[in-house]
């Protein structure tokens, strides 16, 4: 079978799962706590990926937003909430599992990149995609440094022992062909994620079906 990428990098939320319902209620969750004015889904949608610290600093109203220790309170309230239950309400989408088990029946390496915490991405990952193997799971770290920096791509490719030309990020946002173009590695962009297909112009390819994409991972 022929092969035209050796390494995907999928990013998570919006790209291999649907996880806004449940990061919605957990927002809500910490909002409601103190308040604050909550947020609809496409609210929450807006402000999705670039971690969760930004995500909740981002649905405060903005005289709260400069007050780190604020931030910080609603942050763990956030956390907690989300925590226990992240997995209520989210799922993959219709056709991923199918494709990441026939790529790694077809000896495609497979790595995640995602901003979410490692906690969180290491526990969905597990969930859902038990009997996948990956190469790396990488999420967000204290001390590592939020996509688009290219740190997370370059852990991926040592992880798999593989060179950027023969590796592929797969993600829904502009910062997934950001973090893709600064790792040196092509960019996917799926048309079925948080972001609009518009904001993925820089993409290698854009996709909007499982098909597509399994079409442009092993040509």
């Amino acid at each position: 079978m022929k092969i035209r990428y050796s390494l995907v990098l999928f990013d998570l939320d919006g790209t291999l799962l649907d996880t806004l319902d449940d990061l919605s209620q957990a927002v809500n969750h910490a909002l409601g706590l103190r308040g604050l004015p909550r947020h609809d889904r496409e609210g929450v949608r807006a402000r999705i990926g670039h971690g969760v610290r930004n995500l909740m600093k981002q649905v405060l109203p903005e005289v709260l937003r400069d007050d780190d220790a604020y931030v910080d309170t609603c942050l763990s309230d956030f956390r907690s909430y989300y925590t226990a239950h992240i997995d209520i309400h989210t799922e993959p989408y219709p056709g991923i599992p199918e494709l990441l088990a026939g790529l790694d029946r077809a000896g495609v390496k497979l790595a995640v990149v995602s901003n979410k915490f490692q906690e969180g991405t290491d526990y969905l990952i597990h969930k859902f995609f038990p009997a996948v193997r990956f190469s790396a799971i990488l999420g967000n770290r204290p001390g590592f440094p939020l996509k688009p920096d290219p740190a997370i791509v370059q852990e991926a490719l040592r992880a798999a022992d593989e060179s950027a030309e023969s590796a592929v990020m797969v993600g829904d946002s502009a910062t997934d062909m950001l973090t893709a173009a600064n790792g040196g590695v092509a960019g996917i962009g799926v048309g079925w994620g948080y972001r609009p297909v518009e904001s993925l112009s820089s993409a290698t390819h854009i996709v909007h079906s499982v098909a597509e994409l399994r079409e442009a991972i092993l040509g």
